[in-house]
């Protein structure tokens, strides 16, 4: 399957947003364009207004009435994009556009495309808004931001998110015995509740002051970071909780 650019994806969010309006909002969970916007611009590694400008080309397209739009000139690859999946449902465009946001999924190989809508837990479980904004948005906020945070200066940034080490990232300074550990956490609104995993608790006390927990916060309106050092020595008030996971498994008895 060919690669899909970061100008494509980011086109291809504008399209659904055009195309669905507040109908695709509720559908993925957003509360407002201006969360889709920031979510999806920093899942991207773009600018969230990249995003509006995408959708507002789209806009004249679809006859859309929405305030403030305003009359684009339509490039040839926006005109290509919409008669490709200008006619995809509002479940098919969402899981076509699903794996190309969220870390973790991959896109289908070409010609399976049409078992994508039997993804199930994209957004059957937790919205897909609230993973996008935990997940990629908050990490892709974070590696555009990191180069202003003054704890980092003179360090430079790996992703480790592959790796399962307990954090997000490695930040390396000129001495290759040390390192610093950074697990990155998201939420929506400017306060709200976070969650760290049996690894990644084990590993901020073991660190301590070489571990950082950054949330990003407030995409629903202009996000920002707040950065803490040795998180377990804050009164952030930590509660364990116990989770059990049930899944549906079928099962058949094949006869001699």
């Amino acid at each position: 399957m060919t690669a899909i650019s970061q100008r494509q994806r980011l086109m291809l969010a504008g399209l659904f947003l055009s195309k669905f309006d507040r109908e695709g909002l509720a559908y993925l969970g957003f509360s407002s364009f201006r969360e889709a916007f920031n979510a999806i611009g920093c899942a991207l590694k773009g600018k969230p207004n990249s995003i509006k400008n995408h959708m507002q080309e789209f806009d004249p397209l679809l006859q859309n009435n929405r305030k403030g739009w305003h009359l684009r000139p339509l490039r040839d690859h926006c005109r290509e994009a919409f008669e490709r999946f200008g006619k995809l449902s509002i479940a098919e465009f969402s899981n076509m556009l699903a794996p190309l946001l969220l870390p973790g999924n991959r896109a289908l190989p070409e010609g399976l495309e049409e078992i994508a809508a039997f993804e199930d837990d994209w957004f059957d479980n937790d919205s897909f808004s609230k993973r996008l904004v935990t997940g990629a948005a908050a990490e892709g906020f974070f590696e555009s931001e990191f180069s202003r945070i003054s704890e980092f200066a003179g360090h430079s940034l790996e992703n480790v998110t592959q790796y399962g080490c307990g954090f997000d990232f490695r930040l390396q300074s000129e001495k290759p015995e040390t390192f610093l550990a950074v697990e990155v956490k998201g939420i929506a609104g400017s306060g709200g509740e976070i969650t760290m995993t049996e690894k990644e608790h084990r590993v901020a006390e073991y660190l301590q002051n070489r571990y950082f927990l950054c949330v990003v916060r407030n995409f629903v309106a202009t996000p920002e970071i707040v950065l803490f050092r040795n998180p377990l020595s804050r009164d952030l008030g930590f509660v364990s909780r116990e989770r059990k996971l049930t899944s549906l498994t079928w099962h058949a008895r094949i006869t001699a």
